[in-house]
């Protein structure tokens, strides 16, 4: 292991000692192997990578002021993994198997972890392919999961800081009825033109709009939307967006704090009433937004202070942060201590 610059570390891979996979052939999954090999050997019809049969997901874990090892709310995620792996007809990783593979890959690299004061976490990466091979259009009958970590900083290198979103009407994330509630690759295949173009422009990222009607907010880049007004938590509500864990999170936070949380469709004009606008998920906890340019119609819209997070995006913030690092208890059963 070379000496890692924690307190610098860019959201992108590096390289850890140890992986953890388990096989499905013949009707059942195989028990947990251990790899220290960065390669994976598949057939070359592999259905995963001709027919997109492919789900996986992202959480963290965290080390705490006390030195010990949390894992945040994996069961969501493995419930999460299954829902997608019914909807593209994958066969679906069994919940005890989820959370045993990816606690013991966060054993087997502890070394990775880094440290409370550093800012940065360890990123966990489950992963399910369809591995058998099919020439016709049809599900695999075998399957490979693995799970694999590495160590990430911010996701954006701004922190957290207002950026900036752009809406577009040229480019739609997902199809009403289609895969958009599933954490599936061909979701984030779909966002990268459109997200290369908002990069270019300066943007963090893309507002999707729906895509039949083109009235409503959907999904803010790769995560979900969120909005402030008065004393209300806003969220759109719609079968192509993703169920965020870090949104379901922070619903649960702002009514504990007495703040009223509507689920609902947001007409686009709506964005002249919030006080603040984020985008929430695992990889930034919450990106505050400080301004959303409409390009096509030549419109700004502006959310508080520039240069720095709302009130209560703040408060959002840190709340969640402190009880994912252990600083303040975890009353809700959202951690899993890794010894």
């Amino acid at each position: 292991m070379s000496k890692i610059d924690w307190g610098n570390l860019s959201f992108s891979y590096i390289k850890t000692d140890y992986n953890v996979r388990s096989y499905f052939k013949n009707g059942q999954w195989s028990e947990l192997e251990e790899s220290t090999s960065e390669q994976l050997t598949m057939h070359m019809a592999a259905t995963c990578l001709h027919y997109g049969q492919e789900s996986f997901e992202g959480l963290k874990a965290f080390k705490g002021p006390d030195g010990k090892v949390r894992v945040f709310r994996m069961d969501e995620n493995a419930k999460r993994m299954q829902q997608s792996a019914d909807g593209i007809l994958m066969q679906k990783v069994p919940l005890e198997l989820f959370t045993k593979a990816v606690v013991r890959a966060v054993q087997l690299n502890m070394d990775y972890v880094p440290p409370y004061d550093s800012g940065a976490a360890l990123y966990i990466r489950p992963l399910l392919i369809g591995s058998g091979p099919k020439v016709g259009v049809s599900p695999s009958d075998e399957y490979t999961f693995l799970v694999f970590v590495t160590p990430v900083g911010p996701y954006f290198k701004e922190g957290f800081k207002p950026t900036k979103q752009m809406i577009s009407r040229k480019f739609d994330r997902a199809a009403p009825q289609g895969t958009g509630h599933l954490k599936v690759g061909g979701n984030y295949a779909a966002s990268m033109r459109a997200g290369e173009i908002a990069h270019k422009e300066g943007y963090s990222s893309v507002l999707y709009l729906d895509s039949r009607e083109k009235k409503y907010i959907d999904e803010a880049g790769p995560a979900n939307f969120f909005a402030i007004k008065g004393n209300k938590y806003i969220t759109p509500l719609s079968n192509s967006i993703l169920p965020s864990i870090t949104n379901m999170s922070l619903i649960q936070l702002v009514q504990d704090m007495g703040l009223e949380v509507e689920r609902r469709r947001v007409p686009m004009e709506e964005l002249e009433e919030f006080d603040e606008v984020g985008a929430c998920g695992t990889a930034a906890v919450i990106s505050p937004v400080g301004q959303i340019d409409d390009v096509d119609l030549g419109k700004s819209y502006h959310f508080g202070d520039p240069g720095t997070a709302g009130p209560i995006s703040t408060k959002l913030y840190n709340k969640l942060k402190a009880i994912q690092y252990g600083k303040e208890p975890d009353k809700y059963g959202w951690i899993t201590i890794v010894e």
